[in-house]
């Protein structure tokens, strides 16, 4: 009978000792789900000082568009620079096969709202009307 007992402590003492690794592999797969999401999102190389605003971020979908217009009012996409004239043109063109029909501006806070209030007008002309600006949190 104590022998019986004895055997028992060691069962339940190998039992507390094995590391239970799921938790981690969990937390790890939802880190790597998370960095792919944002990777895409931080674009090298763009010259643009954003303003800052007290307002909350808004939620990404899959694959956003962003637009940016830097300090001497140029509009580009990614490296591509479109000119002014032709961007409702460009527009309709590039969101004629895309499902995602948001467009994300992010203009230098040195640009005059006139240039992105014209940049939002040709984009709205153009057939889209979801429309968010990028901005930095405010310290």
């Amino acid at each position: 009978m104590g022998m019986q007992s004895s055997s028992k402590n060691s069962n339940s003492r190998m039992a507390m000792s094995e590391i239970n690794v799921t938790p981690f592999v969990d937390v790890m797969l939802v880190l790597l789900v998370i960095f792919m999401v944002t990777a895409p999102m931080m674009q090298q190389g763009l010259d643009v000082n954003l303003p800052k605003t007290a307002s909350t971020g808004v939620a990404l979908n899959e694959d956003p568009f962003v637009l940016s217009i830097d300090s001497s009012g140029k509009i580009k996409t990614a490296d591509t620079e479109i000119k002014a004239d032709t961007l409702s043109l460009k527009i309709k063109a590039i969101f004629s096969n895309r499902k995602n029909k948001q467009i994300y501006i992010q203009a230098d806070k040195k640009v005059d709202y006139g240039t992105v209030a014209y940049v939002m007008g040709e984009i709205r002309m153009a057939g889209i009307t979801n429309i968010s600006l990028i901005t930095l949190p405010k310290e």
